[in-house]
């Protein structure tokens, strides 16, 4: 039978550039969005990472905020290289080996199922639930925001029905709203993969990669998880119009994946 593993990401920097709060406060005009988060954070008013759900539900310049106005900030992330191609892949899966592929994030679930369109299922995806009133269209209560210790919940969740072992759980995440999920995740001996120099996060994860790459996470999966060789990498991406053009081996990866030929194809 496959081994089968459970790969969980976040969304906000981690598959995108840009923290889709900064998205939406420029759709609407609202100026000082960072400035807020840091004022929540501060107050430890909200779990780390539910500020801009928060902000929607009670600040008065988000109130406005509509359905249609998530889904047109989910179009408008700038979404990190090659998801495609990182999503096909894990479909596929390997000889003896099968991924389950989902996103936690505690944006919006709106956002990035916008975002992710023709992508990722939208079953697939897990984010701030809202909930609309039906004369005004505002948002009138929050069900679930999987930020801090809901991501925790998320995976157990997954594990459960996916009847996924903690033990093969992989989880992908940029920020310090990542620090409990991966906590949990490498106390069952699972894997942890950070995608930015946050220091904190660095500490905690297995590993570390930076590239402006999604697929730049199969690199620690396949070198540390299932013992592959650099040339069986290199080859693995070449298959899937991706070139491995520099890999400095760290604890840090430092990964450039060149997508040109994916990117002329018209396949990414």
């Amino acid at each position: 039978m496959a081994r089968h593993y459970l790969l969980a990401s976040d969304f906000d920097q981690t598959l995108s550039f840009n923290d889709s709060g900064l998205v939406l406060s420029s759709l609407l005009g609202v100026e000082g969005y960072q400035e807020r988060v840091t004022g929540l954070a501060r107050t430890n008013l909200v779990q780390q990472g539910g500020e801009l759900a928060y902000l929607i539900r009670h600040d008065p310049e988000f109130r406005g905020v509509r359905h249609e106005h998530l889904v047109e900030t989910g179009k408008r992330v700038r979404l990190r290289g090659a998801i495609p191609a990182l999503v096909r892949f894990l479909e596929q899966g390997l000889p003896g080996h099968k991924f389950s592929f989902f996103v936690i994030s505690a944006a919006p679930r709106e956002i990035v199922v916008s975002a992710l369109d023709g992508i990722v299922s939208p079953d697939h995806i897990y984010g701030t639930e809202l909930d609309y009133d039906e004369a005004t269209g505002e948002v009138r209560a929050i069900r679930r925001v999987p930020a801090g210790y809901g991501k925790v919940a998320v995976i157990e969740e997954l594990e459960r029905r996916l009847e996924v072992p903690p033990d093969r759980v992989i989880y992908v995440g940029d920020g310090s709203s990542d620090v409990h999920v991966m906590l949990h995740v490498n106390n069952h001996d699972g894997f942890t993969i950070a995608v930015s120099d946050n220091r904190q996060l660095a500490r905690i994860a297995r590993s570390t990669v930076l590239s402006d790459n999604a697929f730049s996470i199969m690199v620690p999966i396949l070198d540390q998880i299932l013992d592959w060789r650099t040339g069986e990498i290199r080859a693995l991406l070449e298959s899937h119009g991706l070139t491995l053009q520099t890999w400095e081996k760290a604890r840090t990866d430092h990964v450039r994946i060149d997508d040109t030929a994916l990117r002329a194809t018209g396949s990414e």
